[in-house]
Parts: C-alpha cells; structure tokens; sequence
C-alpha cells in the first residue's frame, strides 16, 4: 500500500502591517502648504530659466525689477529654484518621517531658515529696489502659514527639551543663513579689489567719463558686477534718487538720459552694458603689463 503524504497547510499570517514596515503619517497641514510653495516656486524656477515672464511681471512692472535683478541669483541659479528645494525638503519629512520630536524638529528648522530668506528677499526688494513681486509675496504668504502651522504643532512636553535654547538656536540659525546671504548677494564675499579693474576704473574717473544709471536698473547692476570690488570708484550717477516712480536727477536731465546704463565717454554716448576692454579702448586707457 502506498502512503499518504498529508500536506501541512502553512499558518495563516495575521492581518495588518508586516513588522518592520513603515506607515506613513503625515502632517496633512504643513504638506499641503509645501505643495503650494512648490508649485509657486517651480513656476517662477520654470519662468527663469525659460524665456516667458512670469504672469503679472511686465517689462514696467516691480515683478520684473525683482526678477532680473542681481538678488534673484544665487550661485548661478535663480532664488525661486533654492526655494523649491526647501520645499521638497520640507514636504518630505512632513510625509516620510515618523510623528515624533524628531520630525518637529527638522520641520521648525527648515520653516524658520525659510520664513528669514523669504522675508529678507521682500524687505531687499522694497529697501534697495523699490520693487516688490506679487509671486514673491504669495509664496512669503505661505511660507509665513507654513511657520505657523509647525509651531502650533510643537509637542506639549518633551522630557530633556529646553524650549528656550533651541528658540535662541532656532533665531540664531536664520540670522547666519540670512547674513551669509547679504554677504554673498553685496559682494562681501568677493575677492580682494583686482588691480586691473581699479586702474581702469580710477581712469574713467579721472577723465570726466560719466555713467549713468538706476539703483533699480538690472542692466546697470550687471555693469558694476563686471568691476566687482572696484565698482564703487566709477564714475556712476544716480539718476533717480528719489526712487523709480521719482523725478530724473538734474544732472541726467541736462544730458538728455533716457535709458540705462549710459555712459558719455569723450562726448560719445553708449546706451548699453560695456565691458572693461571696451571701456578702455573708448577712453583711451592703456593696461601696463603687469596689469594685463
């Protein structure tokens, strides 16, 4: 006779996650506010690098001022692209991490260090521009609601957590992240004066060049970049002292300067961004050898 081989039917396994698994929980709030934040910022990101203005940004508008400004860059990128990338970083540990002190904690770094750069970039557009940026003051509206709904989730008690020092750490750590940024956007962080430039630069000045410009001028910011440190020894005059929607300096009147940058070299009239050969083939100026 032959025998049976009785089968043994396996455990059934009991319902619900496996072990080790991770469910996610997320902070329903802040990810939906970080979803705003990004699609407003990939938009202005996609803006930039595209050759479309943004909506609401004509070619008068302050939108467009604070777009093609020297303030809308950093490191070669536009602002809008970095803020994007605080963004994703914000929604995913709102999504991915674990409802724990843990997560609070990287959540209030990354609004607060956001909420300082946002304001920063708004009070720099009003201060030195003269300009502000409806999408600019959408996203800081949201970045501001974002803050909020974190801190309205700090935990109610955490054994070992002195509140007091990690605010202080909190407001320290936005002021770095905020003045490294200052340092970096005004030139603080350039290399020591080149003596090339400064040569031509103190030539200009000396053989009665003018250029004129506009604090708010994108084309005149570019200018002065391409002297960097010795920027401020050329022969620049403000034509609109008294802010964009201000009366033309008397000096620019008498000139007859109607678009910036303008430069008057040897009674000849330049409507456009000059490089530093170019300047110095205008004026006249010779480099010495050891300044070549």
């Amino acid at each position: 006779m032959s025998k049976k081989h009785k089968h043994k039917t396996p455990p059934a396994r009991p319902a619900g996650p496996t072990p080790g698994a991770h469910k996610l929980h997320p902070d329903k709030p802040v990810a939906i506010l970080a979803l705003i934040g990004m699609l407003i910022t990939g938009y202005l990101s996609f803006s930039s690098l595209g050759s479309d203005a943004p909506l609401f940004c004509g070619p008068e508008s302050g939108c467009s001022v604070v777009q093609n400004s020297s303030y809308s860059t950093l490191l070669g990128l536009p602002v809008s692209l970095w803020g994007f990338g605080l963004y994703v970083l914000i929604l995913w540990s709102a999504v991915t991490l674990p409802p724990r002190l843990k997560r609070w904690q990287r959540l209030a770094w990354l609004s607060t260090i956001g909420l300082g750069i946002s304001l920063y970039l708004t009070i720099t557009g009003l201060v030195v521009l003269d300009a502000w940026c409806v999408w600019c003051m959408t996203s800081q509206v949201t970045m501001i609601a974002l803050f909020i709904a974190v801190m309205l989730r700090r935990p109610e008690s955490a054994p070992g957590m002195p509140w007091m020092i990690f605010n202080r750490n909190l407001a320290l750590g936005a002021l770095f992240v905020v003045g490294a940024l200052f340092a970096w956007q005004n030139g603080l962080l350039q290399p020591p004066e080149n003596p090339r430039l400064k040569a031509l630069a103190t030539h200009l000045d000396e053989s009665d060049a003018r250029f004129y410009g506009a604090f708010w001028c994108p084309t005149c910011q570019e200018q002065k970049r391409m002297f960097g440190r010795s920027a401020d020894r050329l022969p620049y005059v403000e034509c609109t002292p008294n802010g964009r929607a201000g009366g033309l300096a008397f000096e620019c009147v008498a000139n007859d300067i109607s678009g910036y940058p303008t430069w008057i070299i040897d009674g000849r009239r330049y409507q456009q961004v000059l490089t530093p050969d170019q300047l110095a083939a205008r004026s006249g100026f010779v480099f010495k050898e050891e300044e070549r």
